[in-house]
C-alpha cells in the first residue's frame, strides 16, 4: 500500500480537527451529556470512520478497504473492554460527572500518542523479524484464555473490583504535592505559595497510561488483519476518539453485557490462531519444519475474518441483552441511596 505523505497529513488533520471539536464544543463548557447528545456524537464519529474507510476503498482498492474495516471493528470491540476499566478508575478517583468528559478526552489523547509508538514499533518488528507473528499469536491466545476466565466471574466479584493506581501514578503523587480534592476543572492549582497538581491530572495520567496494557493486545490483533501501519493507526485513532461519547452512551449498559468477555475471547482466539497460521506460512525458524514454509491450512481471507468478528460481536451483545435484566444505572443507584428527608 503506497501512501503518499499527503495521506498521512490528511489523516493527522482529521484527527486534530476531531480533538479540537471535542475541546471547543464539549470540554471547555463542562456539562453532563445527555443520552441523546452522546448518541448523536457517537453516530457522528462512527460515520467519520466509515467515510474514511470508503475513501481507502476507493483510492487503494477493496482489499485494503476490507482490511481497514476489519481492523476498525476489532478495535471498536476491544475498546468497549477499556470502558470497564475507565468506569472503575473514574469512580476510584471520584471525578465529578460534569468533568468526566475532560478527563476522558485527555486520557484518550495520551493513549493515542502511546499507541502510535506501539504501532511504529510493531511495524519495525514485522519488517525485520517474521517470527514475531509467533509471539503475537501466542500472546493473543493467552489473552483470549484470560478473557474467558474473566467472563466466569460472578456479578459480585465484578462489582467488588477496586481501582489500584499504577506505579507511575503512585510515584507522581509522592513526588509532586497533590490537592486534597478537586479544584473545579483545574489540573494545576496554586495556593499559599505552593503549586500543586489535582486528582484530575492524576486521573488523566492513569487513564492514558493504563491503555498501554490494552494496546499490547489490540496492536498485535490488528496487525493480523493488516500490516499497513497507516490503516492500523487510522483504525486505532477512530476507535479511541469515539470512546468518550460511547462511555456516556452505554453507561449502565456495561453491566448487562455479561457475555462480552466470551465474545472478546473468541475474537482474540481466532486472531491468535490466524497469526500463528500466518507465521507458519512464512516460517523461517529452523526449529519449525526445518525453516521451510509450512502451509498447514489455508489462511482465511479478510472478508472471512471480518464476517467472523462482526457475527461474534452481534451474537455476544444480543445474547447478553436477552439473558440479563435491566439494572439501575450508577446515577439511579446513587439517587436511590440518598436520604429522602
Amino acid at each position: 500500500m503506497d501512501v503518499h505523505a499527503l495521506g498521512w497529513i490528511a489523516l493527522a488533520a482529521i484527527i486534530l480537527v476531531m480533538i479540537a471539536v471535542d475541546v471547543v464544543g464539549h470540554v471547555r463548557s463542562p456539562h453532563e451529556p445527555t443520552i441523546r447528545e452522546a448518541a448523536w456524537w457517537s453516530l457522528a464519529y462512527v460515520a467519520i470512520a466509515v467515510v474514511f474507510g470508503g475513501v481507502v476503498w476507493a483510492l487503494w482498492g477493496a482489499e485494503y478497504g476490507q482490511e481497514y474495516f476489519a481492523g476498525y471493528v476489532t478495535e471498536k470491540a476491544l475498546s468497549v473492554d477499556n470502558l470497564f476499566l475507565f468506569v472503575i478508575m473514574i469512580a476510584g478517583f471520584k471525578v465529578p460527572r460534569r468533568y468526566q468528559q475532560e478527563v476522558l478526552l485527555a486520557g484518550i489523547v495520551t493513549a493515542l500518542v502511546l499507541r502510535l509508538v506501539f504501532i511504529l514499533l510493531g511495524a519495525a518488528l514485522i519488517e525485520s523479524f517474521s517470527w514475531i507473528f509467533y509471539v503475537f499469536g501466542a500472546w493473543l491466545l493467552w489473552t483470549a484464555i484470560s478473557q474467558a476466565r474473566e467472563g466466569v466471574e460472578t456479578p459480585e466479584e465484578h462489582d467488588g473490583e477496586e481501582y489500584r493506581p499504577s506505579r507511575l501514578v503512585r510515584l507522581v503523587s509522592r513526588v509532586v504535592p497533590v490537592t486534597d480534592g478537586f479544584v473545579g476543572g483545574k489540573v494545576i492549582h496554586r495556593a499559599h505559595g505552593r503549586t500543586m497538581i489535582t486528582p484530575m491530572l492524576l486521573c488523566m495520567v492513569a487513564i492514558g497510561t493504563a491503555d498501554v496494557m490494552f494496546a499490547v493486545d489490540s496492536i498485535p490483533a490488528i496487525y493480523s488483519l493488516t500490516e499497513e501501519a497507516y490503516l492500523v493507526f487510522a483504525a486505532n485513532a477512530f476507535s479511541l476518539l469515539g470512546l468518550r461519547q460511547l462511555y456516556f452512551l452505554i453507561d449502565g449498559l456495561l453491566d448487562r453485557l455479561v457475555y462480552l468477555h466470551y465474545g472478546l475471547a473468541a475474537i482474540l482466539g481466532f486472531i491468535g490462531l490466524k497469526l500463528v497460521n500466518h507465521a507458519l506460512h512464512t516460517n523461517e525458524v529452523p526449529l519449525i519444519n526445518g525453516g521451510e514454509h509450512w502451509d498447514v491450512i489455508p489462511e482465511p481471507s479478510i472478508a472471512v475474518s471480518l464476517g467472523f468478528i462482526v457475527v461474534t460481536i452481534v451474537l455476544t451483545v444480543v445474547a447478553s441483552l436477552l439473558s440479563s435484566r435491566p439494572v439501575p444505572t450508577r446515577r439511579e443507584a446513587g439517587a436511590e441511596s440518598e436520604p429522602t428527608g
